[in-house]
Protein backbone atom coordinates (compact mmCIF):
# COMPACT_ATOMS: atom_id res chain seq x y z
CA UNK A 1 0.00 0.00 0.00
CA UNK A 2 1.28 3.20 -0.44
CA UNK A 3 -0.58 6.44 0.36
CA UNK A 4 -1.55 8.98 -1.89
CA UNK A 5 -3.37 11.82 0.44
CA UNK A 6 -5.06 11.98 3.30
CA UNK A 7 -8.46 14.02 3.95
CA UNK A 8 -7.60 16.20 6.95
CA UNK A 9 -7.16 20.00 5.62
CA UNK A 10 -4.45 22.13 7.65
CA UNK A 11 -5.84 24.75 9.45
CA UNK A 12 -2.82 26.92 8.66
CA UNK A 13 0.65 26.71 6.39
CA UNK A 14 2.90 23.82 7.47
CA UNK A 15 5.81 26.26 6.56
CA UNK A 16 7.67 23.94 9.00
CA UNK A 17 6.92 20.54 7.56
CA UNK A 18 7.56 22.26 3.68
CA UNK A 19 10.87 23.57 5.47
CA UNK A 20 12.05 20.27 6.53
CA UNK A 21 11.44 18.52 3.18
CA UNK A 22 13.13 21.39 1.59
CA UNK A 23 16.23 20.96 3.91
CA UNK A 24 16.37 17.23 3.27
CA UNK A 25 16.19 17.59 -0.69
CA UNK A 26 18.93 20.13 -0.33
CA UNK A 27 21.42 18.00 1.51
CA UNK A 28 20.49 15.48 -0.67
CA UNK A 29 21.46 17.09 -3.50
CA UNK A 30 24.49 17.96 -2.42
CA UNK A 31 24.97 14.50 -1.90
CA UNK A 32 24.34 13.77 -5.47
CA UNK A 33 27.38 16.44 -5.99
CA UNK A 34 29.59 14.63 -3.40
CA UNK A 35 29.23 11.35 -5.00
CA UNK A 36 30.13 12.89 -8.69
CA UNK A 37 33.68 13.78 -7.03
CA UNK A 38 34.33 10.74 -5.04
CA UNK A 39 34.10 12.35 -1.74
CA UNK A 40 30.28 10.65 -0.45
CA UNK A 41 31.44 7.65 1.70
CA UNK A 42 33.63 9.87 3.61
CA UNK A 43 30.74 12.33 3.90
CA UNK A 44 28.02 9.82 4.85
CA UNK A 45 30.77 8.65 7.41
CA UNK A 46 31.53 11.52 8.82
CA UNK A 47 27.99 12.91 9.29
CA UNK A 48 25.64 9.50 9.54
CA UNK A 49 25.38 8.05 13.06
CA UNK A 50 27.43 4.88 13.62
CA UNK A 51 26.49 3.05 16.84
CA UNK A 52 29.87 1.25 17.47
CA UNK A 53 31.60 4.55 16.91
CA UNK A 54 28.54 6.20 19.24
CA UNK A 55 29.04 3.85 22.09
CA UNK A 56 32.91 4.23 21.90
CA UNK A 57 32.71 7.81 22.76
CA UNK A 58 28.79 8.99 23.24
CA UNK A 59 29.81 13.04 23.89
CA UNK A 60 31.54 13.11 20.91
CA UNK A 61 29.09 11.59 18.83
CA UNK A 62 25.91 12.89 19.84
CA UNK A 63 25.73 15.30 17.22
CA UNK A 64 25.54 12.71 14.59
CA UNK A 65 22.30 11.83 15.90
CA UNK A 66 21.14 14.85 14.41
CA UNK A 67 22.91 15.15 10.81
CA UNK A 68 22.24 11.42 10.36
CA UNK A 69 18.48 12.37 10.24
CA UNK A 70 19.04 14.85 7.28
CA UNK A 71 21.15 12.18 4.92
CA UNK A 72 19.56 9.95 2.26
CA UNK A 73 21.07 6.93 0.41
CA UNK A 74 18.95 7.29 -3.05
CA UNK A 75 16.57 9.45 -4.74
CA UNK A 76 13.73 6.82 -3.69
CA UNK A 77 14.64 6.69 -0.56
CA UNK A 78 14.79 10.50 0.21
CA UNK A 79 11.48 11.14 -2.13
CA UNK A 80 9.83 8.17 -0.20
CA UNK A 81 10.67 9.50 3.03
CA UNK A 82 9.25 13.17 1.82
CA UNK A 83 6.24 12.11 0.38
CA UNK A 84 5.16 11.02 3.72
CA UNK A 85 6.11 14.15 5.59
CA UNK A 86 4.31 16.10 3.39
CA UNK A 87 1.05 13.71 3.80
CA UNK A 88 0.98 13.54 7.72
CA UNK A 89 3.35 16.03 8.84
CA UNK A 90 1.28 19.04 7.99
CA UNK A 91 -1.85 18.21 10.72
CA UNK A 92 0.59 17.49 13.23
CA UNK A 93 1.96 20.64 12.80
CA UNK A 94 -1.22 22.15 13.27
CA UNK A 95 -1.98 20.24 16.54
CA UNK A 96 1.55 21.35 18.08
CA UNK A 97 2.35 24.94 16.33
CA UNK A 98 5.29 25.26 14.52
CA UNK A 99 7.99 25.97 16.96
CA UNK A 100 6.69 22.98 18.88
CA UNK A 101 6.64 20.63 15.67
CA UNK A 102 10.21 21.78 14.96
CA UNK A 103 11.65 20.71 18.35
CA UNK A 104 9.12 17.73 18.30
CA UNK A 105 10.10 16.09 14.81
CA UNK A 106 14.18 16.35 16.18
CA UNK A 107 12.75 14.47 19.70
CA UNK A 108 11.30 11.64 17.38
CA UNK A 109 14.58 11.24 15.54
CA UNK A 110 16.71 11.15 19.04
CA UNK A 111 13.84 8.50 19.43
CA UNK A 112 14.33 6.44 16.84
CA UNK A 113 17.68 6.55 17.27
CA UNK A 114 17.84 5.35 20.39
CA UNK A 115 15.78 2.60 19.36
CA UNK A 116 18.41 1.70 16.32
CA UNK A 117 21.24 1.97 18.67
CA UNK A 118 19.95 -0.82 21.48
CA UNK A 119 18.92 -2.80 18.69
CA UNK A 120 22.16 -2.54 16.84
CA UNK A 121 24.79 -1.32 19.22
CA UNK A 122 27.75 -2.64 17.79
CA UNK A 123 26.74 -1.84 13.84
CA UNK A 124 29.66 -0.34 12.12
CA UNK A 125 27.17 0.76 9.06
CA UNK A 126 26.61 4.53 9.09
CA UNK A 127 22.33 4.91 9.92
CA UNK A 128 21.29 7.69 7.41
CA UNK A 129 17.52 9.28 7.38
CA UNK A 130 14.93 11.40 8.35
CA UNK A 131 12.35 7.76 8.36
CA UNK A 132 12.86 7.34 12.00
CA UNK A 133 12.09 11.26 12.91
CA UNK A 134 8.79 10.97 10.43
CA UNK A 135 7.90 7.43 11.96
CA UNK A 136 7.44 9.68 15.15
CA UNK A 137 5.52 11.88 12.98
CA UNK A 138 3.22 8.97 11.94
CA UNK A 139 2.81 7.82 15.73
CA UNK A 140 1.94 11.15 15.87
CA UNK A 141 -0.93 11.08 13.58
CA UNK A 142 -2.26 7.56 14.38
CA UNK A 143 -3.19 8.90 17.59
CA UNK A 144 -4.51 12.56 16.85
CA UNK A 145 -6.42 11.31 13.70
CA UNK A 146 -7.63 7.63 13.89
CA UNK A 147 -10.33 7.86 11.96
CA UNK A 148 -9.34 10.06 9.04
CA UNK A 149 -9.15 8.71 5.37
CA UNK A 150 -6.02 7.56 3.89
CA UNK A 151 -6.27 7.30 0.13
CA UNK A 152 -4.20 4.65 -1.01
CA UNK A 153 -2.84 3.03 -4.06
CA UNK A 154 -3.12 -0.96 -3.32
CA UNK A 155 -1.49 -3.69 -5.55
CA UNK A 156 -1.79 -7.30 -5.10
CA UNK A 157 0.10 -9.51 -7.92
CA UNK A 158 -2.13 -8.09 -10.75
CA UNK A 159 -5.28 -6.68 -8.50
CA UNK A 160 -4.69 -2.56 -8.49
CA UNK A 161 -6.96 -0.34 -7.14
CA UNK A 162 -7.32 3.38 -5.30
CA UNK A 163 -9.25 2.64 -2.05
CA UNK A 164 -9.70 5.12 1.07
CA UNK A 165 -8.41 3.21 3.88
CA UNK A 166 -8.68 4.38 7.64
CA UNK A 167 -5.47 6.10 9.50
CA UNK A 168 -5.41 3.88 12.58
CA UNK A 169 -5.34 0.84 9.98
CA UNK A 170 -3.27 2.21 7.46
CA UNK A 171 -0.64 3.26 10.06
CA UNK A 172 -1.08 0.28 12.21
CA UNK A 173 -0.24 -1.99 9.39
CA UNK A 174 2.98 -0.04 8.75
CA UNK A 175 4.44 -0.59 11.93
CA UNK A 176 3.17 -3.94 12.69
CA UNK A 177 5.32 -4.38 9.08
CA UNK A 178 8.91 -2.61 10.50
CA UNK A 179 8.54 -4.29 13.81
CA UNK A 180 8.22 -7.94 12.51
CA UNK A 181 11.00 -6.71 10.03
CA UNK A 182 12.89 -5.41 12.96
CA UNK A 183 12.82 -8.98 14.71
CA UNK A 184 13.84 -10.52 11.90
CA UNK A 185 16.41 -8.70 11.05
CA UNK A 186 17.99 -9.31 14.83
CA UNK A 187 17.63 -13.12 14.25
CA UNK A 188 19.64 -12.70 10.92
CA UNK A 189 22.18 -10.36 12.88
CA UNK A 190 22.53 -13.47 15.07
CA UNK A 191 23.03 -16.14 12.31
CA UNK A 192 25.24 -14.10 10.03
CA UNK A 193 27.23 -11.55 12.16
CA UNK A 194 26.32 -8.92 10.38
CA UNK A 195 24.31 -5.68 11.20
CA UNK A 196 23.30 -3.41 8.62
CA UNK A 197 20.64 -2.48 5.95
CA UNK A 198 16.87 -1.51 6.89
CA UNK A 199 17.54 0.45 10.25
CA UNK A 200 13.64 -1.16 10.89
CA UNK A 201 14.04 -0.36 14.87
CA UNK A 202 14.58 3.35 14.16
CA UNK A 203 10.94 3.48 12.34
CA UNK A 204 9.35 0.86 15.29
CA UNK A 205 10.60 3.13 17.81
CA UNK A 206 9.89 6.40 16.22
CA UNK A 207 6.44 5.23 15.94
CA UNK A 208 6.32 4.77 19.60
CA UNK A 209 8.17 7.32 21.04
CA UNK A 210 5.23 9.78 18.63
CA UNK A 211 2.47 7.50 19.80
CA UNK A 212 3.50 7.90 23.28
CA UNK A 213 4.38 12.13 23.37
CA UNK A 214 1.94 13.55 21.48
CA UNK A 215 -1.07 12.88 24.05
CA UNK A 216 1.38 15.02 26.63
CA UNK A 217 2.29 17.75 23.72
CA UNK A 218 -0.43 18.37 21.56
CA UNK A 219 -1.54 22.31 21.54
CA UNK A 220 -4.94 21.79 20.39
CA UNK A 221 -7.51 19.17 20.10
CA UNK A 222 -8.92 18.09 16.59
CA UNK A 223 -11.43 14.90 16.29
CA UNK A 224 -11.12 13.14 13.09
Amino acid sequence: MFPLRDNIPSRHFPFVNYLFIIVNVGIFLNEVQLHRVGLLEAFIHRYGLIPAQFFGDPFLHFPQVFSSMFLHGSWGHVLGNMWYLYIFGDNVEDCLGHVRYAIYYLLMGIGAAAAQLAAQPFSEVPMIGASGAIAGILGSYFVLFPRAKVLTFLVIVFFVRLIEVPAFFFLGLWFVIQAFNGVGTLAVDAVRGEMGGVAWWAHAGGFLTGFLCIPFLRKRRRSY
